[in-house]
């Protein structure tokens, strides 16, 4: 059974209404990172295709990575996870035929989700310079 501070997340249902995560990462720490621990790093935080899609530009690829990791900690602060343990690639960044950035849940992190009572994830992303940050917004509705 998880536990958390008491009126925070605990893998229940919780009143409806909003949280709201945020990160911020810099981008030339995840490159050191990638450059130090390369594979096992990349494979360790991120999805096939968030590495396909980051791939598709040399330019941007760790700024698409950084970016990504900023989501997924954001998704982690927004949804009270941070001691939960969960699997990194359980929160996955996708960018939609339009063009913009969404999150889809995997494996524990979707239960977890799913037994608070999350109806919906939003997520704003930018990077610039030597920094990549990410907003999430957890919705959560009633349940009848």
């Amino acid at each position: 059974m998880l536990s958390f501070e008491p009126g925070k997340f605990a893998g229940t249902a919780l009143e409806p209404g909003v949280r709201l995560g945020f990160d911020l990462v810099q981008i030339s720490q995840v490159a050191n990172s990638i450059n130090h621990f390369g594979v096992a790093f990349k494979s360790r935080l991120f999805t096939q295709d968030e590495l396909t899609y980051a791939e598709q530009s040399n330019a941007f690829f760790v700024d698409r990575l950084a970016a990504r990791f900023a989501a997924k900690e954001a998704v982690i602060k927004a949804l009270s996870l941070s001691e939960a343990g969960i699997n990194w690639r359980d929160i996955e960044v996708f960018k939609d035929h339009d063009g913009d950035c969404g999150i889809v849940l995997h494996g524990r992190v979707a239960e977890l989700a799913d037994a608070a009572g999350l109806s919906n994830l939003l997520l704003s992303l930018s990077h610039d310079g030597d920094y990549a940050g990410a907003f999430v917004t957890a919705v959560f509705a009633a349940r009848h």
